[in-house]
């Protein structure tokens, strides 16, 4: 395809902890010369705005509430790729009439994999973001390749895989521990895997340094490229200059906790937050609080349930009399994490948070609820050694004893300055990994020389 600049779109699931990656790598992109187009649902794009990137809107069928107005999962993701497929082609189209740069390439989120077919029919490359680690994709490719045997019995754990440490049945993604409790889901999965090769580029969100055994023993025998840490840059001392915010939150940040954090002393608060999607039950929720206060650290806590917030506001009402504790529906993530009164994150341990954590130096507490959350725990306890994990008992809760330890133990512990030491190696890494000819930036720039020049190596070539 003859032009004189390489045009990108970036499509995204309508989803916090997918648009953020996306919307990053789409920056990324247009800070490296490329012209950025980022697609994604009429519902979500009127919440985002970035830099250098326009945001032009496709259908999944529910456009005056997204993935609310659904009946469920299943129809969502259908309709999403029914009419997605089509508005997405419209869209592409458009772009190619009116614009200086027809489009050459679509970047994908992993799991939007109809997005293929599309590239495929307008002869333009294709390129999937992966939004889990490089470690836990690799269980599924190995899995799709015959590599690894599948379903997993429970007497040949724990499972010893090249390039990933030793892995019990509760460090495995739950979607391989118990594939009949996530049928659906894990069927999903395993057809991206099914039809990596069909794509020009397969890119992942990590970097070299932080799954490096990984990167040693599938180097050649994989097509994964790691690109990340996608964090806005003025947190990993990156490439774009002023970019300070992702560009796009579909909840808006409560007000006060900066200043509630000000008045806090340095590395004594735990910031508590589990995502945008975590169901944590209302018992769960008091063992936290109530081991929280026993370990008598101040922390500032994310709670968007209604009621969880009711709870937990009455709770420490007659609980907290020493004021240790602050409820926000929603923040600035990065913004908490890179304050300088944070000492631990206590996490779900999600992809996205977990990466910020390991960008920003901060200790962690993890908590993992389902899908890959189990192994990146594993990874923050006994590979990069920057956290601990708390362990349920036998009824599946984490214990407010439990939670006293592990704050404990990361904040003022034996261990704690070796964690904090580990946490900033860490950090150093990361930022490493996005500079100037670091090993994500070099992968990023050989994607964008070809798609603007015409030169350089694709993946699968």
């Amino acid at each position: 395809m003859e032009n004189s600049r390489g045009h990108v779109v970036v499509l995204t699931y309508s989803a916090q902890g997918h648009i953020n990656p996306l919307l990053q790598f789409a920056k990324c992109l247009a800070s490296k010369g490329l012209k950025a187009t980022f697609a994604t649902t009429p519902y979500t794009a009127k919440f985002i705005t970035a830099k250098g990137v326009q945001v032009m809107p496709i259908s999944d069928g529910f456009d005056d509430g997204g993935f609310r107005d659904a009946p469920n999962v299943a129809d969502y993701l259908e309709s999403f790729k029914t009419v997605g497929s089509r508005t997405l082609t419209e869209l592409i189209l458009k772009l190619n009439q009116t614009s200086d740069s027809p489009v050459n390439c679509l970047v994908y989120d992993s799991l939007l994999l109809w997005a293929v077919d599309v590239a495929k029919k307008l002869d333009i490359f294709s390129v999937v973001l992966l939004t889990n680690s490089a470690s836990v994709c690799s269980l599924y490719w190995q899995i799709h390749r015959g590599f690894l045997p599948f379903p997993v019995e429970k007497d040949k754990v724990p499972l010893t895989i090249p390039g990933l440490p030793p892995l019990g049945l509760d460090e495995l993604p739950s979607f391989l521990a118990f594939p009949s409790h996530n049928s659906a889901y894990l069927e999903s999965i395993m057809r991206i895997f099914a039809r990596l090769d069909e794509n020009d580029w397969v890119f992942a969100n990590s970097f070299e340094d932080l799954e490096n055994e990984l990167a040693k023993v599938l180097t050649g025998l994989w097509p994964v490229q790691m690109v990340g840490p996608m964090v806005p840059s003025a947190y990993v001392e990156g490439p774009i200059a002023g970019d300070s915010d992702y560009g796009g939150s579909l909840w808006k940040p409560s007000d006060h906790y900066l200043k509630w954090l000000e008045e806090k002393a340095p590395k004594s608060v735990v910031f508590v937050s589990f995502g945008s999607m975590a169901d944590v039950e209302i018992k769960q929720i008091e063992e936290i609080a109530c081991g929280l206060k026993g370990s008598s650290h101040h922390f500032l806590w994310v709670i968007k349930d209604s009621e969880q917030e009711k709870f937990l506001a009455e709770f420490l009402q007659s609980n907290d009399e020493m004021g240790f504790g602050k409820i926000v529906k929603w923040c600035n993530q990065l913004e908490v994490l890179a304050h300088k009164s944070v000492g631990c994150f206590m996490t779900h341990c999600g992809w996205n948070s977990t990466l910020e954590a390991v960008s920003l130096g901060v200790p962690m507490v993890a908590l993992p609820q389902w899908s890959d959350q189990p192994t990146n725990a594993k990874f923050i306890e006994s590979v990069w050694r920057v956290g601990v994990r708390a362990k349920r008992d036998d009824k599946m809760i984490v214990t407010r004893e439990e939670i006293e330890r592990c704050v404990r133990e990361v904040m003022v512990g034996e261990k704690s300055d070796e964690i904090r030491i580990n946490a900033s190696k860490m950090r150093e890494q990361a930022k490493r990994a996005v500079c100037n000819d670091g090993s994500s930036d070099i992968a990023i720039n050989n994607f964008v020389e070809v798609l603007i020049k015409g030169k350089g190596t694709k993946l699968n070539q």
